[in-house]
This record gives structure tokens, sequence and C-alpha cells, in this order.
């Protein structure tokens, strides 16, 4: 592994730790030439996942820059950096085990909205201020004011009278067809 500092090729590992859910190793190292410490993960990859944006580029899927995004949307909100890891964990698995070659940007951004939506209304409103681009005050109050009208429309039970569906399954995300599936863990740990 190159320094970051120096660029030495020579670098050595001094611990490794496999995460709690198994799904990266975590290795401090330590350069030879420059006395630097820095931290690398090692993750498995299924296949290369392909995302097709909204103007027709195909790029390569960017965990890092996903992880960033949901980050921005639950900053000072009460879900922790491992939380934030395992939804990240969840899709990229997702995406991989999908079978399919590219996914649109699209996609992904509804199935962020959907975990988050069910995981913290401000992080679900914050990430979809900017999926869907939000320019003035109205667009917010708008957003929310469909999504009163999602949970008033509950009955006792908790589901929805306007879709038939369970509040975990009320969305007031556009109907967008996602053949990707929600990991449930996600939602039954705490936050």
């Amino acid at each position: 592994m190159r320094c970051p500092f120096c660029a030495s090729v020579d670098t050595q590992v001094k611990d490794s730790r496999v995460a709690e859910d198994g799904s990266y190793i975590k290795r401090r190292r330590f350069c030879t030439e420059c006395g630097s410490r820095f931290t690398t993960f090692e993750r498995v990859q299924l296949k290369e996942v392909m995302v097709k944006k909204s103007n027709g580029i195909v790029v390569p899927f960017e965990r890092e820059k996903l992880l960033k995004s949901i980050k921005v949307a639950c900053k000072k909100r009460p879900i922790t950096d491992d939380r934030i890891e395992k939804i990240v964990n969840s899709i990229q698995r997702q995406l991989e085990a999908s079978g399919e070659v590219e996914i649109s940007s699209r996609e992904i951004g509804v199935l962020v909205m959907d975990i988050l939506s069910n995981l913290d209304i401000v992080a679900y409103i914050r990430f979809a201020s900017v999926y869907y681009n939000f320019e003035k005050k109205d667009d917010f109050l708008k957003f929310i004011d469909t999504i009163k009208k999602e949970i008033s429309a509950l009955d006792e039970n908790g589901d929805s009278e306007i879709t038939g569906k369970t509040y975990n399954q009320c969305s007031i995300i556009p109907d967008f067809p996602v053949n990707l599936k929600r990991d449930e863990d996600l939602f039954n740990n705490e936050k």
C-alpha cells in the first residue's frame, strides 16, 4: 500500500480489525519512510455497479459519494456513523446483488429516501431537498404538507386510508419501479 503522505510503497500493517457486521476490514498502517500513520479499509466487491445519471452518462458507483451525501443529510441527527455505514453497506449489497448492469441514479435516490423516511424524517427531508432540487421555501413547505397528508391518512392500526399500506410502507416518494428490497434489520436496531 502506497503512503498517502510521501508516496513510499514501504508501509506496514500495525493492526487489523474486522467490522462488527463483517462487511470490511480496517487496517492501521505505518509508513517506515516518513513515520506517518493512516487507515485503509478492505471491502468485498461482488461486481462493479454502473450508475446511469439523469443526463445519460454512465459512471462507476462511488460508495464514498453515497456515504457523504447520507452523512450530510444526517448531520446533527441522532444517527451514529456506524448506523450510516450499515445503511451504505446495505444499499451497496443490494445494488451489487440486483443483477442489473446499470442502475439509474434515480433508483438509488429512491432507495436512500425510502430508508431515511423510516429512520429520521429530518434527514429524509434534507436528502429529498437535494434529490428534488428544492429552490424555494415553498418547495419545502409543499413537500412537508405531502408528508403530513400521508401521515394523517393513517388509521389507528397504522394503515394508510389512501394507499392501503402500513406506515412503514407509506411513502411520499413518487411511484417509480425499484426492484431492490429494503434491509429490514436497518430499522430494527437502535438509532
